[in-house]
């Protein structure tokens, strides 16, 4: 299985974002999570689709975009024509729409996402598995940085990774929200093979932090 680490940005230094992001070039990280957040679908607010495009522009890393956003059909496009390589989007957020969203996606040429939320039950992607790239697991409320991991998702990660065998499908399943070391073993060993992971990876030589977590993986 191909194990990718995604940092988020989230916990960078964001007055010094550039100089973050060549810090993530440097390392041996696969992409980039860009987390987006409107007040609304989630408490807080965060980088936006502006703020994107320079960091395209020196990235040598995929954009992982997240949406956490009400209706994110809405704002696909803008996502899609700046850059991201792949946008993931809340199935609690899109509802009916959650179909359309995804093709959307895909019209752009950028692979799709979906995420649940940890009281979201995982089968609520099983009718879009076939049309997806990637199941986003979140194992904290979405929202917030540095949250505690819930071990809940381990049981989730276990009924997507066999629902995705079953199938015989190639779609990642991605977990964020409290990941380390050690919770990203834990969900290694669940089925996941995508590790959001924000302070544990930025506090302290991103390079080095990175290059541990490759080499658990």
């Amino acid at each position: 299985m191909n194990y990718k680490i995604a940092p988020s940005i989230l916990a960078a230094d964001w007055l010094n974002l550039g100089y973050e992001v060549q810090r993530l070039n440097a390392s041996d990280c696969d992409y980039i999570h860009y987390d987006v957040m409107d007040g609304k679908f989630v408490p807080e607010m965060s980088f936006g689709v502006t703020c994107m495009r320079p960091v395209k522009k020196i990235s040598k890393k995929l954009l992982d975009v997240h949406l956490m956003i009400e209706d994110p059909i809405r704002n696909v496009k803008s996502f899609a024509e700046s850059g991201a390589d792949l946008i993931t989007f809340h199935v609690e957020a899109a509802k009916e729409k959650t179909a359309e969203t995804i093709r959307y996606i895909h019209s752009f040429g950028v692979r799709a996402g979906l995420s649940v939320k940890p009281k979201t039950d995982v089968s609520e992607v099983f009718p879009y598995l076939d049309e997806l790239q990637m199941v986003l697991i979140m194992s904290v409320e979405p929202g917030f940085g540095g949250q505690a991991f819930m071990p809940e998702a381990l049981d989730k990660i276990r009924i997507l990774r066999e629902e995705i065998q079953r199938r015989g499908l190639d779609v990642d399943i991605e977990v964020d929200g409290g990941i380390n070391l050690e919770t990203a073993l834990r969900c290694k060993e669940a089925g996941a093979n995508v590790f959001v992971s924000g302070s544990a990876l930025f506090k302290g030589d991103l390079i080095d932090n990175v290059l541990a977590m490759r080499k658990l993986l």
